[in-house]
């Protein structure tokens, strides 16, 4: 078999994906070279590469696209082999052969391969023909909503639509009833189109609460492969995984055999090369049924690699290399349990809106594995996914690796930009997730429950009033024990969690600190207060935050939650501009016009769409705030808008 060496890699992706590739590498002798968009100038993966060449300007998130730039880029830096990361390109079947015609190494599969199995529709006649079960569905040709519809009726509601081209959720809807069904095979199919350049969709029988189980197999071109195990990737939203874990607490060791031995057949039926995965659900029966493979290195291999003991990047190297794997079957041993989550700059309270902005601080606790491109002062850009960080804990039992994980969510420091890590952490207290019942539709059926926040929201208020009052550049400095000063009560009033407060604090003579709500009154002492963490006592509990006071914006961790606070007390009242109500229609986030549903003249009722944003590969539909007439259009499809900008505006309905 020809060996195909090399010495310089450069990494085809950004951010986390980048840096984890970049340590195996560094660790293995080899050179890195990264690339970047002008939004990721000042990137951490473009400071820790060897070398790093610029590839793209206008609109960031398409410069990682550019094959011709990216080839351009190997040959400029000397690289001779192109490693793709987790996304963009990954799955790219011209880009793998774009670097094969230019005599790069692809460090991936052969084009072949990723065309074979990146077309769902062609990759579930490939795994039919090789005797691996398959979702019921429609995968044909005629793509006419005629067709469509009747495919949809024959296969019986509820249906899944899925892009045919592409995964993480983009172009996929569930559709519950056929009175839904054209409108929402419609989005699917501007979403797909969006996404990957092509609208075509196939059709799956929704499966009822089935989990998601993925094998993660490896092949080598000396015809050896190998299975690793599962993956449980159960807990989603948006039909994109959260937490993942392996192994699955639903699979026993006959079905990983059964579904291990019918992936590598599937993948010794294409003479796969490289790393891959096979994605099946799994029903209550215990039946499972392909749904798609990824051609690529997956988001979550962390758990397969801390239950393995096995670096998968480096595997990845040296089969591209030409090295045959070195495992047999049975040397895959399975040590302990992991589990992965996925820390979003989104606000899962308003129905996981992504969120861009500044990292003020970051900090992370020890003793975990935590992937992140992230350090105080980075800037999370609208221009790629929601995912700034995954955190990965490995432990004996499930149990601990549960525990140990939450540990690590609560000591994260992640303030200036909205996050899920209250989220994450109350999916895993949760005791559906803790007793391993959790199935894909675990955040749908327990939403509120998971939503529902602090009991106590006077007390988080109580102590962010304090928090502004001890911080505050005016207020005279801290010191502990008894005062003889009057002290005269100050008001503050506070927006925290989308609510406002008006509270009242003061200084006791004995050194405390009383915070009023209404009839509420929450007393604290302060044992001690640095520059960035208090340590107070109340109702006899010693406890500690960290927090950081930005002008009028104060950030807090307390009990595993991060809390941003606005400081009201000497700001202007609200005006109906915040929710819409004086007509105009704001982009509620940095993002992309994809569609202006609208146009000058036209009749509106309130809650009516009028505007889709795409940010962080997501579609946004933005709608009216009142009822009314539309008397302008500030945008265009394609145009790239700021968070806050006016985008459509509504002269409101005469009364009569």
């Amino acid at each position: 078999m020809k060996r195909t060496p090399f010495h310089k890699i450069l990494i085809a992706n950004r951010g986390e994906v980048a840096l984890r590739i970049m340590r195996t590498a560094r660790r293995l002798g080899y050179g890195v070279v990264a690339v970047y968009s002008d939004a990721d100038r000042e990137a951490l993966h473009v400071r820790e590469a060897d070398q790093a060449i610029r590839i793209g300007e206008a609109l960031p998130a398409h410069s990682y696209l550019r094959i011709e730039a990216i080839i351009a880029a190997a040959k400029a830096s000397g690289a001779d082999a192109v490693h793709p990361g987790y996304g963009f390109l990954a799955e790219n079947e011209d880009f793998a052969r774009a670097c094969r015609d230019a005599g790069l190494v692809f460090i991936g599969p052969s084009p072949e391969a990723i065309k074979a199995m990146g077309n769902k529709a062609g990759a579930k006649d490939i795994m039919r023909a090789a005797g691996v079960p398959c979702v019921p569905g429609y995968q044909g040709v005629d793509q006419g909503e005629g067709a469509m519809f009747a495919e949809a009726e024959r296969i019986g509601f509820p249906v899944m639509i899925k892009a045919v081209a592409g995964g993480g959720g983009r172009g996929m809807r569930l559709v519950t009833d056929a009175a839904m069904f054209l409108d929402t095979l419609r989005s699917a199919r501007s979403e797909a189109q969006g996404a990957f350049g092509d609208p075509t969709v196939i059709l799956e029988r929704a499966i009822a609460d089935p989990r998601h189980i993925e094998i993660q197999v490896f092949g080598d071109r000396h015809g050896n492969a190998i299975h690793l195990g599962e993956r449980d990737c159960s807990v989603q939203r948006r039909h994109q995984k959260l937490i993942e874990e392996a192994p699955s607490p639903a699979v026993t060791p006959e079905l990983r055999a059964r579904m291990g031995a019918v992936a590598v057949a599937a993948i010794k039926s294409i003479s796969y090369e490289g790393a891959g995965t096979l994605e099946f659900l799994l029903d209550k029966s215990g039946e499972f049924y392909f749904m798609e493979m990824n051609t690529r290195l997956q988001v979550e291999h962390p758990v397969t690699e801390a239950i393995t003991g096995l670096d998968l990047v480096e595997l990845q190297l040296r089969v591209a290399g030409g090295e045959p794997l070195g495992l047999r079957q049975e040397d895959i041993q399975f040590s302990g349990h992991a589990i992965e989550v996925r820390l979003c700059s989104e606000d899962a309270g308003h129905d996981f809106m992504p969120q861009s902005g500044r990292m003020a601080l970051w900090q992370m606790r020890q003793g975990i594995r935590v992937e992140h491109a992230l350090e105080s002062g980075s800037e999370i850009s609208p221009f790629y996914d929601s995912m700034i960080a995954k955190l990965i804990s490995h432990g004996e039992s499930r149990d601990q690796a549960r525990r140990q994980l939450i540990h690590g969510l609560e000591q994260t420091a992640a303030f200036g930009v909205t996050t899920n890590q209250g989220f994450l952490i109350d999916c895993l207290r949760h005791p559906v997730f803790a007793g391993g019942e959790a199935t894909t539709a675990f955040i749908g059926e327990h939403r509120d429950e998971l939503l529902a926040g602090t009991k106590d929201p006077s007390s988080e208020a109580a102590l962010a009033a304090l928090l502004l009052y001890v911080t505050d550049r005016n207020a005279p400095p801290w010191r502990n024990g008894r005062t003889l000063a009057v002290a005269f009560p100050l008001p503050v009033r506070l927006e925290l969690d989308h609510g406002s407060y008006d509270l009242e604090v003061v200084r006791e003579r004995d050194g405390g600190y009383l915070a009023s709500l209404g009839g509420n009154a929450h007393r604290f002492e302060i044992d001690d207060l640095g520059s960035d963490t208090i340590r107070f006592r109340s109702n006899d509990v010693m406890e500690t935050a960290k927090f950081l006071r930005n002008d009028d914006r104060l950030y807090f961790l307390h009990r595993g939650v991060t809390i941003a606070v606005r400081d009201l007390t000497l700001a202007a009242p609200a005006t109906a501009a915040a929710t819409g109500g004086d007509g105009k229609v704001r982009a509620a986030m940095n993002g992309r016009v994809v569609a202006v549903l609208v146009k000058p003249g036209d009749k509106v009722a309130a809650g009516q769409p009028v505007m889709t944003l795409e940010a962080m590969k997501m579609e946004h539909v933005h709608t009216a705030g009142i009822a009314g007439t539309i008397a302008a259009v500030d945008v265009a499809e394609g145009e790239q808008v700021t968070t806050g900008k006016i985008v459509v505006e509504i002269e409101v309905a005469a009364a009569t």
